[in-house]
């Protein structure tokens, strides 16, 4: 699907310019499954959302809609990810790849705030 930007490209800052040019969340977008992602749980203000990728790969993002800070979990099953499986988590916001998991993901996220994550089996998964 194409990504379409509602502002004036010519005064955009450069923070936004960042947010709209991440390569990793526009990979998220443009996924060769072309599953949308949905909502898969919803906590009061927060809410965790997410959808398979290519590759045994997911995404998921934790949303606070909150005035306050918060962890925010969720459960990979909810992605098709067993249980039993070691996934590394990978920052988009960040760039950077994180700590392995098994069956859940959680995160601190500030108030007004968005963590988002992709999913991916670790080598040590694919015996």
């Amino acid at each position: 699907a194409p990504l379409l930007i509602g502002c004036d490209l010519r005064s955009m800052d450069e923070v936004t310019l960042e947010i709209l040019s991440n390569k990793d969340v526009i990979s998220v977008n443009q996924d060769e499954v072309g599953i949308q992602g949905r909502k898969l749980r919803k906590y009061g203000d927060l809410e965790v959302w997410g959808g398979p990728l290519a590759n045994m790969r997911a995404a998921i993002v934790l949303w606070n809609k909150g005035p306050s800070p918060a962890t925010i979990t969720a459960d990979l099953r909810d992605v098709y990810i067993p249980p039993t499986m070691t996934v590394d988590v990978r920052d988009l916001w960040t760039q950077r790849t994180l700590w392995p998991v098994k069956g859940e993901l959680s995160a601190q996220v500030q108030p007004h705030d968005v963590k988002m994550f992709i999913l991916r089996p670790t080598k040590a998964t694919h015996h």
